[in-house]
């Protein structure tokens, strides 16, 4: 028996490869296929099945593309319905693999569907559990994401999740290993670990909602508290997962069409099309495309991708650099957007030589900052980080305009004003400074190396900032109301 954790950092994503005895078991992939068919090509394994933990909200699910590539069926749980053929597993249903069999158990909470997968060895004994967005390490999965108006809310949905766990998790043996779908860093959960596997022991112990003296009220009040809004492209990927999307073979295709700076100009015209650049926000503040828009590939690029461009259809063309431009037309598509229509060849340099015009962002360092606040020139400075984030520790001065809830929060900014904006580290604050002087923005000013470097001055931290101890749960819940 071989297991086998694909983590996927962007996504903060687990999909996993289980092969006995010549036959493997693919569990929640990733929308692009060659990395798997490589894997099974390279092990001489066959696809049996392609287990689906839920209909995934966070990104798109490779199952339908894997299942015509491979034959491989594709299976999910209980009360699952999907617009293409799978196997709906019955609750305590056996499905062997070679040598080792798994148990489904229905674990419903996060979403209704949601499905445990109990690998059980060569001898019979409780291995491991795939636990998809039931139990993560630290933390539960959010039961708000599969809400139907009038039918369920996420109070219901909580007391479901409560259920799984202690009939379904909770009763297996210590020394099992937890395998979740997902670590620190997604959005499908408040607090997970950094920790990608434990034993379910050490989360019967440190895990909050695994209290053996939890209620089942305090269990849905503690579960509900806090939760942020799921970010708009949820729903969308959710669908998606259940009734299926394109080729992933076409997209790819299309994505990578080459374009000379004569041919990308007429397109973004042609096809209103974004221009989406992914470069470093170093470079891309020393010269960028007019009215593009910055999300860097080497940050938490796909998701917020899905939390700033609303819609999935959206034509796309790409600045990237140099090779790596599948790359970024798969991690589109891995969070529904598959509309990319090809990419500047040659890059920005290939643009300037073409005698195109280019935009600049004004950035500068803490150390000039602290002389224009001293003299007076700082009247907006916007902290652009999560609302969390604010109240822990923020400039007194500093109005939080969370990049999360730009689109919100347009009518609050001033196109006449000029604007200072930092976030934790740069990158969310360029992505914010790109977005408003696309839409008009002219007095920009982004503050290189956001908080860190802020914080770090120690002359004005003493007088500057607000820094709670500690932060009351009411603080933080009209932190998100006023961001929202």
């Amino acid at each position: 028996m071989k297991v086998e954790q694909i983590y996927t950092g962007c996504l903060a994503e687990a999909a996993y490869y289980i092969e006995s005895e010549g036959e493997a078991v693919i569990i929640d992939p990733l929308r692009e296929t060659r990395p798997y068919l490589e894997k099974l090509a390279e092990n001489g394994t066959k696809l049996k099945y392609i287990f689906e933990t839920h209909f995934h909200a966070d990104f798109v699910s490779g199952h339908i593309d894997l299942a015509q590539k491979t034959g491989a069926i594709i299976v999910f749980g209980p009360t699952a319905s999907t617009t293409f053929d799978i196997h709906q597993a019955k609750d305590e249903e056996i499905l062997t693999l070679g040598k080792v069999q798994f148990k489904v158990l229905h674990t419903p909470g996060h979403t209704p569907e949601s499905t445990t997968y109990l690998l059980q060895d060569e001898t019979g004994k409780d291995y491991a559990i795939f636990s998809g967005d039931t139990l993560f390490i630290g933390d539960v999965g959010r039961p708000d994401l599969a809400q139907k108006s009038g039918e369920l809310t996420q109070e219901d949905l909580a007391g479901w999740l409560y259920d799984s766990l202690r009939t379904k998790i909770m009763p297996l043996a210590d020394d099992v290993i937890v395998y979740p779908g997902h670590g620190a860093g997604s959005a499908c959960g408040k607090s997970m670990s950094k920790e990608t596997w434990d034993t379910l022991g050490r989360q019967k112990q440190l895990n909050y909602a695994l209290r053996a003296d939890m209620t089942k009220e305090e269990f849905i009040k503690e579960v509900t508290a806090g939760l942020m809004p799921p970010p708009q492209y949820f729903a969308k990927n959710a669908r998606m997962n259940k009734s299926g999307y394109a080729n992933i073979d076409d997209v790819l295709e299309r994505g990578a069409t080459a374009l000379s700076p004569d041919e990308f100009e007429l397109l973004v015209e042609a096809e209103d099309a974004l221009v989406l650049d992914v470069r470093n926000e170093q470079v891309f503040k020393d010269g960028f495309i007019p009215n593009s828009i910055f999300i860097g590939i080497d940050g938490s690029f796909a998701p917020w991708v899905g939390a700033l461009i609303p819609d999935l259809k959206q034509n796309i063309l790409l600045v990237t650099p140099a090779g790596r431009e599948e790359e970024v037309v798969t991690r589109l598509a891995r969070v529904g957007y598959d509309h990319t229509l090809g990419y500047l060849q040659g890059g920005i340099e290939a643009w300037v030589a073409a005698g195109k015009e280019l935009d600049v962002i004004e950035s500068i360092d803490v150390e000039e900052l602290v002389k224009r606040m001293a003299s007076g020139q700082v009247n907006n400075l916007l902290d652009v980080r999560k609302p969390t984030e604010f109240v822990s520790q923020h400039a007194l001065i500093a109005e939080n305009v969370p990049l999360d809830y730009i689109n919100n929060n347009m009518q609050r900014l001033d196109a006449h004003q000029t604007y200072y904006l930092h976030c934790g580290g740069g990158y969310r604050s360029m992505i914010f400074a790109s977005i408003l002087r696309a839409r008009g923005f002219e007095h920009l000013v982004n503050i290189n190396g956001g908080w860190k470097a802020i914080e770090a001055q120690a002359n004005i931290a003493k007088t500057e900032f607000a820094c709670p101890s500690t932060i009351p749960q009411e603080v933080i819940d009209e932190a998100i109301a006023n961001t929202i």
